[in-house]
């Protein structure tokens, strides 16, 4: 049998239901055969593109699309540097698309391909957010009405910005806080009333840790008084509290059972993962940040977290997941693949494709499919009953429609889609 060849890689910009996405088109010499991927880096796209254009494409051109490991390592190290998150993207891109090129070559979905099913569906989680606790509870029983039994909460910290609550008008709110009880009064000079006309990716605001620990203690509260410990719930910290006070927030939320807790530190505090682990059993997911395999390797080893929580794309796709998920699996670490609402279907389908083989799945984060985006991606994964159900086509069992791709062009963003900053009360910067 002749293998085919990697003919061409086409890089597809699309902005349907107004999320930035970026899929690559890997084309082969054999006619009609393809593979698509998801390079999607919203703060960074242009590039990701330049990075597949200009260096991976002319360094690809003329391999055989079966050997996806070999493609895999001399991409990563072409750079020289081990790239980062911009090549990482691009090489996923690649990297997916040539296991749907494999799959479809089989005639098998990708999962086969890996070892088969270890169960039928995926649980997801969605997320929750509201100005007020209430707001949040009813949010969640519309979800649990629906079958989701995972849900992640947030809610607004008022007179500060909270993040994960886009429609939050009091957590978005910058400089309101005026009682001194409550938390600083911010002085910053770095806050500015946004152009409701301008296209913001994530406005900045005032952020205190202390503030927003007493809005989240009391919103966990009110939902196990409302619910019971029946659902399952989940909170991103997403890094904005000091080392010692994430210490001390994950010991006072245990007894409220977290599903998990993510991201309590940023990857420059991981050895603080250590004190969390020896003096509580609150749930720890982490990784969102990390853009190279090898950065949560430690966390694994030492058993110093209980979820994996990469972003597939940010450390270049399905080869290295499928490794560390493995390891996972020898330390009794769960999966719990990074899927936010920036991740096009063409990514929650390799999510997917690794949460169904793989015996260590744990739980994978969902958002809501936009009706446009399904109508640019043919066969996006199917949700019911709170989980994500694979189709039996080969490969990654999604494609992309480009004549509809291309009546949702990327609009113009301020700062070129990146984040503005989040600052304490007195005008130092927050991470991330």
């Amino acid at each position: 049998m002749k293998i085919p060849k990697i003919k061409d890689i086409k890089v597809i910009f699309t902005e349907p239901d107004n999320i930035r996405l970026v899929i690559v088109k890997v084309l082969t010499n054999q006619d009609g055969l393809y593979g698509v991927g998801c390079a999607t880096f919203t703060q960074r796209p242009i590039p990701v593109k330049s990075a597949i254009e200009d260096y991976l494409k002319p360094f690809l051109i003329g391999r055989d699309v079966s050997n996806i490991e070999d493609i895999w390592q001399s991409s990563y190290v072409s750079s020289y540097w081990r790239n980062g998150p911009v090549l990482n993207n691009a090489l996923s891109g690649i990297d997916q698309a040539l296991w749907d090129i494999k799959g479809k070559m089989a005639n098998m979905p990708v999962y086969e391909l890996l070892g088969g099913k270890s169960r039928e569906a995926a649980a997801v989680y969605v997320h929750t957010s509201g100005d007020s606790n209430e707001e949040v509870g009813d949010k969640m029983q519309a979800y649990m009405e629906q079958g989701f039994h995972h849900i992640r909460v947030q809610v607004s910290t008022p007179g500060y910005s909270t993040y994960g609550n886009k429609s939050a008008q009091t957590g978005r709110s910058t400089a309101k806080n005026e009682d001194v009880s409550k938390g600083p009064i911010p002085i910053t000079s770095w806050i500015k009333d946004y152009d409701t006309k301008k296209n913001y990716a994530h406005p900045g605001g005032i952020f205190e840790p202390k503030p927003y620990m007493r809005s989240a203690i009391s919103l966990f509260d009110y939902i196990r008084n409302r619910f019971g410990y029946g659902v399952e719930i989940l909170h991103d910290v997403h890094e904005r509290i000091p080392p010692i006070l994430g210490l001390w927030f994950a010991k006072e939320v245990e007894k409220y059972q977290l599903f998990f807790l993510e991201d309590l530190f940023s990857p420059e505090d991981n050895e603080y993962f250590r004190m969390v682990r020896a003096q509580t059993s609150t749930p720890i997911a982490m990784g969102e940040l990390y853009s190279s395999p090898h950065e949560i390797i430690p966390m694994i080893k030492d058993r110093l977290i209980d979820f994996i929580r990469i972003h597939i794309s940010d450390i270049g796709g399905i080869t290295p997941a499928k490794k560390l998920a493995a390891m996972g699996e020898l330390f009794s670490i769960r999966t719990a693949w990074h899927g936010p609402g920036d991740t096009s279907p063409i990514g929650h389908a390799a999510n997917l494709a690794l949460d169904i083989n793989c015996y260590n799945f744990g739980i994978q984060e969902y958002s809501n499919f936009g009706e446009k985006t399904k109508e640019v991606f043919p066969g996006c994964p199917q949700i019911k009953d709170g989980m994500m159900w694979p189709n039996s086509k080969p490969g990654l069992g999604i494609d992309i429609d480009e004549k509809i791709a291309k009546k949702f062009p990327f609009k113009e963003r301020e700062y070129g889609g990146a984040w503005d900053t989040v600052r304490r009360s007195d005008g130092s910067m927050v991470k991330p």
